[in-house]
C-alpha cells in the first residue's frame, strides 16, 4: 500500500514535471526562431568559409578545407609564401583596430556613465527631467549621429574646428575623419558621447538597489563620501557594472555601422566587421569573408567565455 508521503512526493515530482513540459512548449517557438534567424545563418557563414563559394555561385562551392584561413604555398624558387586571412596584413590591422576602439571606448564609457550615475543618483528638483535628456543620445539612431557628426568634424565647414580655432585650441582645421592620424580619436568621441547614456542607465539601476540606509549610517559615522563610494558603493554595483561592461564590450568588438559611415574605407578606424563585409559584397571574395567573420565569430565566443570563467572563478582561483 502507498504511504502518505510516497503519494505526496509523486505528486510534487509529476507537478515538477508537467511544469517542465510546459515551460519546453513554451520556449519551443522561440528556440525555432532563434534557430532560423541566427544559427543557420552562422553555420551557413562557417560553412562558407571552409569553401570557394562565390557571390556569383552561391551553391556550387567547393570544399577548401582551411585555404581560407591558411594556405601555405611553395614558389619556383623554393621559398615559401603564406596565404589566407591569418596571413593577410590588412586583417590584423583590422584586429587590431578593433581591440583597440572596444577596450579605450567601453574603459572612457563607464568611467563616464559611472559618474553620470551618481549625479543622477542624486536628488535634486528637475532629477527626472535630466534623466531624459542624457538619453538623447542614446536614443538617436547610429546611423543619424555618425551623418550628424560627419558633418560636425568636416574639415571646410564643421562646427568643432570653428569653436576650437575661435578657443585657439588649434591653428589650422583639422580633416578629422579623413586624416590618419585623427580617424580613430573621431570615432572614439562619437561612440562615447552616444553610449555613455547606456552606460550610465545600468550604473544608475545598480545605485537604485543600494539601500539608503547604508549611506546614513556612513554619514552619522563621519566616513568621507570617496572612502564610502570605494568601499561600499562600488562593491555593491559590482555586478550590474560588470553586465554592463560585457555587454558593451560586446557590441563593440562587432562594430560597423559608426566606422562604416563616419570614416569610410580608412586603414586608420577599418574594423573586423568593416573589412569582413567589405570582402563578402564589394570585392567578391565571399568564402574569404565569410571565414572573416567566422574569426569574429570566434573572438567573441572566446571572450565570452573567458568573463563568464573569471566571473565563476574567484581571488583564490576556486570554482564559485
Amino acid at each position: 500500500m502507498t504511504s502518505p508521503t510516497h503519494s505526496a512526493r509523486d505528486a510534487g515530482l509529476s507537478l515538477q514535471q508537467q511544469r517542465q513540459r510546459a515551460a519546453f512548449w513554451f520556449l519551443a517557438p522561440m528556440v525555432v526562431a532563434l534557430f532560423c534567424v541566427a544559427a543557420w545563418p552562422l553555420l551557413r557563414t562557417i560553412w562558407f568559409s571552409f569553401t570557394d563559394t562565390s557571390m556569383d555561385n552561391l551553391y556550387g562551392g567547393k570544399w577548401v578545407g582551411f585555404d581560407n584561413y591558411l594556405r601555405v604555398q611553395e614558389l619556383p624558387s623554393g621559398a615559401w609564401r603564406f596565404k589566407g586571412t591569418l596571413a593577410d596584413p590588412a586583417w590584423w590591422n583590422a584586429v587590431w583596430n578593433t581591440v583597440r576602439f572596444a577596450f579605450v571606448s567601453v574603459i572612457l564609457e563607464t568611467f563616464f556613465g559611472l559618474m553620470v550615475a551618481l549625479v543622477l543618483n542624486a536628488e535634486f528638483k528637475g532629477r527626472g527631467w535630466v534623466r531624459a535628456a542624457i538619453l538623447i543620445p542614446w536614443a538617436i539612431p547610429t546611423i543619424v549621429s555618425a551623418k550628424m557628426w560627419s558633418w560636425m568634424l568636416n574639415d571646410q565647414y564643421g562646427i568643432i574646428n570653428v569653436i576650437l580655432l575661435n578657443l585657439g585650441l588649434i591653428e589650422k582645421k583639422i580633416a578629422w575623419t579623413a586624416s590618419l592620424d585623427t580617424a580613430m580619436a573621431a570615432v572614439l568621441i562619437v561612440d562615447i558621447w552616444k553610449t555613455t547614456p547606456f552606460m550610465a542607465l545600468l550604473c544608475l539601476a545598480g545605485l537604485q538597489m543600494v539601500p539608503r540606509d547604508i549611506y546614513e549610517a556612513a554619514k552619522l559615522d563621519g566616513i568621507h563620501p570617496v572612502r564610502v563610494f570605494f568601499k561600499v558603493t562600488l562593491p555593491l554595483i559590482r555586478p550590474a557594472v560588470a553586465v554592463a561592461v560585457i555587454f558593451r564590450m560586446l557590441d563593440a568588438l562587432r562594430i560597423f555601422d559608426l566606422v562604416y559611415v563616419l570614416t569610410p574605407d580608412s586603414s586608420a578606424t577599418k574594423t573586423m566587421s568593416v573589412i569582413s563585409r567589405q570582402n563578402l559584397f564589394e570585392y567578391n571574395n565571399f568564402a574569404y569573408g565569410a571565414a572573416q567573420s567566422t574569426l569574429l565569430f570566434a573572438i567573441l565566443a572566446i571572450f565570452v567565455s573567458l568573463y563568464i570563467w573569471l566571473g565563476r572563478v574567484d581571488l583564490t582561483g576556486e570554482a564559485k
